[in-house]
């Protein structure tokens, strides 16, 4: 199977699907506010159901559920002792099915929500955490690293070191969380951000969550500008506006307050506006296309397939010429009018 490396060289791309939080939220197998991965020990079945889904539309990768599976995260909800076995079941079934699948899979790290760059003690409590995930990722036949939603260059800055220390040699793809400010939480700006660390090695930079595609896109013109490899980009496919641009600070309407999380259906991106996401998004010349918390399987088709990919999902894209309402007069006519069928 080609690499990471080899598939964005000289031009190539790759669509992933992210995600998996909010999406099993929905499905009643996750708590929202603690948003921790316990479906992976609880129900792996479904887990495993929704990576085939993504793949079947058009992922590339298969993205190993451990997002706010980390030690920091667990301790929450009082399952520390549980945290070996979840990374590693989330790993091994990740890994399985890409093999049957014949696509990539991927270690996942993220934002720990403890990181003080200015307290040593913290930094390293941090690095720990970070090392155990990448290195039971590597021990269980990752083919890169996605080191993903970090608020702060510095601690974005810290998982790709923790990468290049710990990973064995494998890609790392490195994004940051652009919030309401267009700079991260240490003051940077995000296409200097990301032009730090890819002068720092990582394979591909960009930006992930939080924004949807109206408020991301701007900001991936500004990076691409300054980003001489491959750039990444998975908005969450919610419909931000300049006035509200994150998932986070978007108000129902209806109610006055906040629509994050329960609300958040209410905003969805329809399905063209997906589309014309990705249209724009491959026109600048981003090569790592995706979407995050609140993508779903007919999304992830959308972006295969305006990049290029033609997924067994693509069998079953709508064709409303043959509905019997809406549909092409003739096959109507043939179709649908008495006495007409052969």
């Amino acid at each position: 199977i080609t690499g990471l490396r080899d598939r964005l060289k000289n031009g190539g791309n790759m669509v992933v699907a992210e995600g998996y939080l909010l999406e099993l939220e929905r499905r009643g197998h996750l708590q929202a506010g603690a948003f921790i991965p316990e479906v992976v020990l609880e129900h792996p079945e479904v887990v495993k159901a929704l990576h085939e889904e993504f793949v079947h539309a058009g992922s590339d990768v298969v993205v190993a559920f451990t997002y706010y599976g980390h030690r920091a995260k667990l301790k929450v909800i009082g399952r520390e002792d549980d945290l070996m076995e979840l990374n590693l079941r989330a790993l091994k079934m990740a890994k399985e099915v890409a093999v049957k699948t014949g696509t990539l899979m991927a270690g996942d790290i993220c934002n720990t929500t403890i990181y003080h760059g200015d307290d040593p003690s913290s930094v390293e409590e941090v690095r720990e955490i970070f090392r155990e995930q990448i290195e039971w990722a590597v021990q269980s036949g990752a083919d890169y690293i996605i080191a993903e939603r970090f608020e702060e260059f510095g601690e974005a800055k810290l998982a790709l070191e923790c990468i290049q220390q710990f990973g064995n040699g494998l890609p790392a793809v490195v994004t940051i969380a652009p919030h309401v400010e267009d700079k991260t939480k240490d003051g940077l700006t995000f296409p200097e951000a990301c032009k730090r660390l890819e002068e720092a090695g990582a394979d591909v930079v960009g930006l992930n969550c939080c924004r949807g595609p109206s408020t991301m896109l701007p900001l991936l013109k500004e990076i691409k500008k300054v980003c001489k490899g491959p750039i990444a980009a998975l908005p969450v496919p919610f419909r931000t506006t300049s006035e509200e641009p994150t998932m986070e600070v978007l108000t129902d309407p209806d109610t006055g307050m906040p629509a994050f999380p329960v609300d958040l259906p209410r905003f969805f991106c329809s399905r063209t506006q997906i589309a014309e996401f990705a249209a724009q998004a491959k026109e600048i010349g981003v090569q790592y296309i995706g979407l995050c918390c609140g993508n779903a399987s007919h999304y992830t088709r959308l972006l295969a397939e305006e990049y290029g990919r033609k997924p067994p999902a693509s069998k079953y894209a709508p064709d409303m010429s043959k509905h019997y309402r809406f549909g092409n007069k003739e096959f109507v006519k043939k179709h649908h009018t008495p006495g007409q069928q052969d």
